[in-house]
């Protein structure tokens, strides 16, 4: 299924905090080198590509106090795994908010991907959630992506990305399932093979955007895994950081409301294991389609 993961054998690799590094060169601009292992279809996973340039903008704000709130990122040209340039700018630096954006593109590209960004710290306002997590399966209780298909069905290979990350459905169809179309909703708990912890044993946020952008497997449940092959690379992806994450796996609950004109938007509601709501993340997304 377009956006999915696909059953096979999978090795070990590297961990997150070992890849999403930049280096700074001064005057807001850092160097990084994007892995090939998180590829998606033909480029690395846009997650992976704004999680370096909010790495880098986390730098340049320089205030542990004030932490991810908001990102939204636009993919105006593909960012290929190889060595990347950053360019970060402060907006405005505030002593509770500051507001930044970061451009990432490879080494001689005109264009790649750009992010604006808040970093915030703990302000006086109200506290609830008018939210509540779909009723799934725990995970172990769910099929892993990474169990062979059922006889019958050709396996294939992963797709990188799906060798640093598990995944197992929740909600939904699988792509050799035969079903009558009802609606978008698909839930997914996700891990990461080594989890990028920080010093209080949450997941790094970044590690949290980067699950986050993978909601193209809503699209697929909407339409019933009918038609010609295709995937739909974003056009934008826009997360908000809410809760720290502290619990191995995330509960990825996904819905697309709307698609036309080649384009589709989705959501995508993030939960703990203990039903605390973590992230929310959204996106547009455009439909390319694959030779037969």
């Amino acid at each position: 299924m377009p956006g999915a993961p696909v059953p096979g054998k999978l090795g070990a690799v590297g961990s997150f905090e070992e890849d999403v590094v930049v280096e700074p060169c001064g005057g807001g601009r850092y160097h990084s080198q994007l892995d090939h292992s998180w590829d998606l279809v033909a480029v690395p996973q846009g997650g992976i590509v704004a999680s370096l340039a909010l790495r880098a903008a986390g730098l340049e704000v320089g205030d542990p106090g004030q932490i991810l709130r908001t990102c939204t990122t636009v993919f105006a040209g593909q960012v290929a795994a190889g060595p990347l340039d950053i360019h970060v700018s402060v907006l405005r630096r505030g002593r509770s908010a500051t507001q930044v954006q970061a451009a990432v593109r490879n080494k001689g590209a005109e264009a790649g991907a750009s992010v604006v960004a808040v970093f915030g710290s703990s302000r006086r306002g109200p506290s609830f959630v008018d939210a509540v997590p779909p009723e799934v399966p725990p995970p172990l209780a769910c099929r892993s992506y990474r169990e062979p298909p059922p006889p019958g069905v050709q396996p294939f290979e992963p797709l990188p990305f799906w060798t640093r990350v598990e995944g197992r459905a929740a909600l939904g169809h699988p792509p050799w399932e035969q079903y009558e179309p009802t609606g978008s909703d698909v839930a997914t708990w996700l891990r990461f093979d080594s989890p990028p912890q920080l010093a209080d044993g949450a997941i790094d946020p970044l590690g949290v955007l980067t699950l986050a952008d993978r909601m193209p497997g809503c699209i697929a449940e909407r339409l019933g895994h009918q038609g010609p092959p295709w995937f739909a690379p974003s056009a934008d992806l826009t997360v908000h950081l809410l809760e720290p994450l502290r619990t191995e796996w995330l509960l990825a609950h996904d819905r697309a409301r709307w698609a036309d004109d080649g384009w589709a938007s989705a959501e995508s509601v993030l939960w703990d294991e203990n039903g605390t709501l973590v992230a929310y993340a959204t996106q547009m997304m455009l439909f390319t389609y694959l030779p037969d």
